[in-house]
């Protein structure tokens, strides 16, 4: 026995409603002992929108915090020590204009750049692939980050400037495999970019390396999940030696943070997931050679919605009585030696390895993101059929679903953001705008476009446009007019096939098939901002395969082009899916649209819906909601083809 090691950094994946209700939350949560910070940004943020423009609408505080300016970077943080608090920031394609704020915030209270500690997410292929919060193409989305480690390298040197993210790969149904490479991919692609740029001098690569951290998911077998860190510890270190030339050990060390998996969770039996957060915070805190830096659990309600602060807490409790109670950090490395262990950590070696060098044959992770989002759909595809099937087993969901009464249960089991929020937000980004320098804003901007267009670094300009007082929106629609927009793939059409192995779908495409007009035309549409698509793609590639034609776009339609698109194609059934709480005030809003354009098919809804939206929703004229309880594609699928149907009759 050994002295006992430090716990891991303790977070909780937190923020909502506006920058002084998650500056309380935040405050309250350090005084129950966590001892980081990982802010949750709400998606107008996290997409470069104001709140007042027409595309936050309805989105504004509900999945995280609306940070529009610096006086919300204030808010947020008073009474935070920055120059002590280590920060996690879950923001990408606007990464370098939130550690801008962050750093003209910590020099307002005479805080060196120097002192900070923390990380920006930043890894804008995995928005690409899984969580969709991307605004520019990947070349220019690649500039900023290799300016941001540049920047951090001589400015903030105990940033991590990027923070490698597989956690939303495996949420996309990634396996291990996949996870290891296609992570390993973007960070090697970073690298070789920063390297190339020529704004870091080759003395100061190992300093750049030893800053990449990684985010990563642990899911429910636990064993593989222990094995897959430790295949990450060696393959990185392989790298970093090979292809960079690291000698130094310390800057080589795999350096992660986890929140475990989420897409495990269930809203059937609910009360099952406290469990399965903790077997799954095992698979990363077990082997000490493989071990966090940091960790944050979801709580126990999150497949239902916007969890309470005393669901954090519960999940913040796990954590320290892990830490705390346990004889876990008193050991060595409790797997050394371990025959089982050795050998499934050399076969995801193995086949990581191969799969990494396919992606780096095809030009590596940002030039191959049409592969690899195919992939990941089709594995997913995979996923819920072997669910479907019963080969896959989910307590509560395919196995074991009769359950007692929850005292859980009910209404107010789930944190609820107030609709007058977004008025609240808009008031405040107005009335920001009317009390700054507006000459010295333009000139900001006007520097900012200039920067954009050549090839300095970002940086100074995005902190000079945070001094002024411009917003979150301004940096971005700059840059949107510098960099122009992008569209990820779908990935639907790579998973054809996968419903080979589902009787129900296969007897349904034969009706289908028969079907006096031709099969039914079914429109999968995300309206909004949000940018969790799985749900979606997996519906579409499901109807496919039931034998309908399926029109799918992609995320972030408004329902003005959803109801023009219904229109156009002459559907007959639209499919709307939203996980970010916004399905009250969007899905009436493309119901209106819907019968304005004359589209008279029926629309089914999907998504993270309480109860009593439901009956809210069903009464406003949707005629079917389905939430993540229904796994059943095949019975989905009969639904939907019969509401179509129906229609023609």
């Amino acid at each position: 026995m050994s002295t006992a090691d430090r716990p891991w950094l303790m977070r909780t994946y937190s923020g909502h409603s506006t920058a002084s209700a998650s500056n309380a939350l935040y405050r309250t949560n350090l005084a129950k002992g966590q001892t980081g910070l990982s802010i949750a940004f709400d998606l107008p943020t996290q997409t470069g929108y104001d709140p007042d423009h027409p595309m936050a609408a309805g989105e504004v505080g509900k999945v995280g915090v609306p940070v529009a300016h610096l006086g919300h970077m204030r808010t947020l943080l008073d009474g935070i020590p920055q120059g002590e608090m280590n920060t996690s920031m879950t923001i990408n394609a606007p990464a370098a204009w939130m550690l801008g704020l962050y750093v003209a915030n910590a020099e307002d209270h005479g805080v060196d750049s120097r002192q900070l500690r923390g990380t920006t997410q930043n890894d804008i292929v995995k928005e690409y692939l899984s969580r969709g919060t991307y605004i520019f193409p990947p070349a220019p989305s690649r500039r900023l980050i290799v300016d941001m480690f540049a920047f951090c390298s001589r400015h903030v040197p105990h940033w991590n400037p990027m923070n490698v993210c597989s956690y939303h790969l495996q949420e996309a149904g990634a396996t291990p495999t996949q996870e290891l490479a296609y992570s390993l991919a973007t960070a090697i692609g970073v690298l070789d970019a920063v390297r190339e740029s020529g704004q870091v001098p080759a003395d100061e690569m190992t300093a750049v390396v030893a800053s990449v951290s990684f985010f990563v998911n642990a899911g429910i077998r636990f064993i593989e999940e222990t094995c897959k860190m430790r295949a990450f510890t060696r393959m990185w270190d392989r790298i970093t030696l090979e292809r960079y030339g690291i000698t130094d050990p310390k800057a080589r060390r795999f350096r992660y943070g986890v929140q475990v998996n989420s897409l495990g969770l269930t809203e059937a039996q609910p009360e099952n997931n406290v469990q399965r957060i903790v077997l799954e915070a095992l698979g990363v805190t077990l082997s000490k050679s493989a071990r966090a830096r940091s960790l944050q659990l979801p709580a126990w309600n999150e497949a239902l919605g916007l969890p309470r602060p005393w669901d954090q807490q519960w999940s913040l409790r796990i954590q320290q009585v892990l830490a705390l109670e346990t004889d876990l950090l008193e050991y060595d490395d409790i797997f050394d030696g371990s025959h089982v262990i050795e050998a499934k950590t050399s076969a995801l070696v193995d086949s990581a390895t191969a799969e990494l060098d396919d992606i780096l044959s095809l030009g590596g992770a940002f030039e191959a993101i049409d592969e690899m989002k195919g992939r990941l759909v089709r594995s997913h595809a995979e996923r819920m059929r072997r669910i479907e099937g019963g080969d896959q087993k989910i307590v509560g969901v395919n196995v074991f679903q009769e359950s007692a009464t929850s005292p859980l249960e009910g209404e107010d089991n789930i944190l609820k953001v107030d609709p007058a929020v977004q008025d609240e937000m808009i008031a405040d980004v107005e009335a920001w705008r009317s009390g700054r320098d507006s000459d010295a804003v333009k000139r900001a901007l006007d520097e900012l476009a200039r920067v954009a267009a050549g090839d300095e670094n970002i940086m100074a300009a995005t902190i000079d446009l945070a001094r002024v007082g411009g917003t979150t929106g301004e940096w971005a629609a700059t840059l949107r007019d510098v960099f122009g927009e992008y569209r990820a793939p779908t990935g639907v059409a790579a998973a054809a096939g996968v419903a080979d192995g589902s009787e129900g779908l296969r007897e349904i495409a034969a009706r289908m098939r028969s079907t006096e007009g031709g099969p039914p035309r079914i429109l999968v549409a995300k309206p909004g901002l949000d940018g969790h698509s799985n749900g979606a793609e997996q519906i579409a590639v499901a109807a496919r395969d039931a034998g309908m034609e399926v029109i799918y776009q992609g995320i972030r339609l408004t329902p003005k082009e959803i109801a023009i698109a219904a229109r156009d194609e002459d559907v007959d059934l639209v499919a709307v899916s939203i996980l970010s709480g916004s399905h009250l005030e969007l899905i009436p809003e493309v119901l209106r649209l819907l019968r304005e354009e004359g589209v008279d098919a029926p629309v089914v809804a999907g998504g993270i819906i309480p109860a009593e939206d439901q009956a809210r929703l069903l009464a406003a004229g949707v005629a079917r909601v389905y939430t993540p309880k229904d796994y059943e594609l095949s019975r989905i699928m009969d639904e939907v083809a019969e509401l179509a149907l129906a229609r023609r009759a």
